[in-house]
């Protein structure tokens, strides 16, 4: 499908810190992927695992492959540029009435990059609604700084510390990020945004990807990114292999080298760990 933004696109996207919907995929095809990821969590027991839920591009090669979708690329090129890297991925997944929530925050908190040139395609494998728990953001909060984040470590919150923001939230402003499966939003790392917990009988399943140019840098250690367009001229990350199988045994050391290193940055300061950033 051919996603490239338009002109207009690409201006309501700097102006409100958001974009949505865009179609990448038939609902055949994102109904098959979702079938790959229920194979998938009953053979972990019902549930993804903390460990197969981090860079988890870095394990399948649909996902890798999901990550490299040209659909996808062409719209986030339109936004950061030609060369991009996929830094991190993941699924954000609510059961029906499980009461898991995600409190308002900005993505950028704890990822400790250079610059916040940092692009989250958020891809709908499920329809996701206001009451499954969609994402809802505040649009044009992207155009302030880093602001201050308080840790709870909320049993019922799926963010890596439970964060939250700790200045007042103006929610009559908050706008419901809605897509059918195939669809994707793209959002900014400095958007507030959070979700409200899933109230229906159906799950709300999305798989997260976090792109950023190549010229972005990790400011603290050393983290890897996979090479998803164009070229690397800078090398500020370890280049990601990707996968030929599941759990293929030529990158699952690797991935496992991978989330060590980035979770030393996540949860630096922090006492407990696990989750992943919506």
């Amino acid at each position: 499908m051919n996603t490239s933004l338009t002109d207009q696109q690409v201006s309501d996207y700097h102006r409100d810190g958001i974009l949505f919907p865009l179609r990448i995929m038939t609902e055949a095809q994102a109904a098959q992927i979702l079938q790959r990821l229920e194979a998938l969590e009953a053979s972990e027991g019902g549930s993804l695992s903390s460990n197969s839920n981090q860079k988890p591009h870095l394990l399948f090669p649909w996902l890798s492959e999901l990550a490299r979708h040209p659909a996808i690329l062409s719209a986030v090129e339109r936004i950061l540029g030609p060369n991009l890297l996929c830094w991190a991925s993941s699924f954000f997944i609510k059961n029906p009435n499980d009461g898991k929530y995600i409190s308002w925050h900005q993505d950028s908190t704890y990822w400790d990059l250079s610059r916040p040139d940092v692009l989250t395609a958020w891809v709908a494998l499920t329809p996701s609604t206001p009451r499954n728990g969609c994402m809802q953001v505040i649009p044009g909060t992207h155009t302030r700084d880093q602001v201050a984040h308080r840790d709870t470590f909320a049993s019922g919150n799926l963010l890596s510390r439970g964060q939250e923001i700790a200045v007042e939230v103006d929610r009559e402003k908050a706008v419901n990020v809605t897509l059918q499966p195939g669809e994707m939003s793209l959002h900014h790392v400095r958007i507030f945004h959070g979700s409200e917990a899933n109230r229906s009988p159906e799950r709300r399943v999305g798989f997260s990807i976090r792109y950023i140019p190549t010229s972005v840098s990790q400011v603290s250690g050393r983290t890897s990114a996979l090479l998803v367009k164009g070229v690397d001229e800078y090398g500020h990350f370890d280049p990601e292999p990707i996968p030929a199988v599941d759990f293929d045994p030529a990158t699952a050391k690797f991935h496992q080298q991978a989330i060590d290193r980035i979770n030393s940055i996540i949860y630096s300061g922090a006492e407990a760990k696990g989750r992943t950033q919506e």
